[in-house]
């Protein structure tokens, strides 16, 4: 295996400090340790790109406006680590619209991959939603990769991963619906993926 060359990233509970509905960018917060881990990606040759469900805004609970806002607050935040995304893919959409850009469905990894020619066994996933682990391996993604933080220790739960405390690990390839691999955050994350031939610490 090798390090991946396009890597997808779930924004909330991923990125940023998980908050209910987050429309103002004066609430944006680094996820410890997530501006160093992404400078490693790029600094690897990885691209990268943000691939959020926000259904607040279908749900009537802000703009389109406030979701760029927020995301021009966190290219700020990151832009002294020397971290810029290829791409913002969001869907839009209340899960009750049925379309196909709301993970788990293939919608925004169809646009980017045809607007990138991303290919998907150079490509990772990183979020802490079931529904980003689904979109992942729907995708036929390389990796697909469940962190704790955000709503990750909730799904983790349902999903009846192995506890940890720490790091990461791999996990037994072909279980329907699990992740690759579990990271304790970011930052383990994207240690797993850049060193995917290691022993898990």
């Amino acid at each position: 295996m090798k390090p991946p060359k396009n890597v997808l990233i779930d924004r909330d509970g991923t990125i940023i400090v998980e908050k209910h509905y987050l429309h103002d960018p004066a609430q944006v917060q680094l996820v410890p340790g997530a501006g160093e881990a992404l400078a490693r990606l790029t600094a690897a040759g990885a691209r990268l790109f943000v691939v959020t469900n926000q259904s607040g805004i279908g749900r009537g609970y802000y703009a389109l406006e406030n979701f760029q806002a927020v995301q021009e607050r966190l290219a700020e935040l990151l832009a002294p680590y020397g971290v810029a995304f290829e791409a913002v893919a969001h869907c839009p959409h209340a899960p009750q619209e049925s379309c196909g850009c709301r993970k788990p469905a293939q919608g925004m990894w169809c646009d980017l991959r045809d607007r990138f020619g991303l290919d998907a066994a150079e490509t990772a996933m990183i979020g802490d939603n079931a529904s980003d682990v689904a979109f992942g391996l729907a995708c036929g993604l390389a990796d697909s990769v469940l962190v704790l933080t955000g709503h990750g220790g909730r799904f983790a739960q349902q999903l009846e991963l192995p506890e940890l405390a720490s790091g990461w690990m791999r996990l037994e390839p072909g279980l329907e619906g699990r992740p690759t691999a579990l990271a304790a955050d970011l930052p383990a994350a994207v240690d797993c993926l850049l060193h995917p031939g290691k022993t898990a610490p």
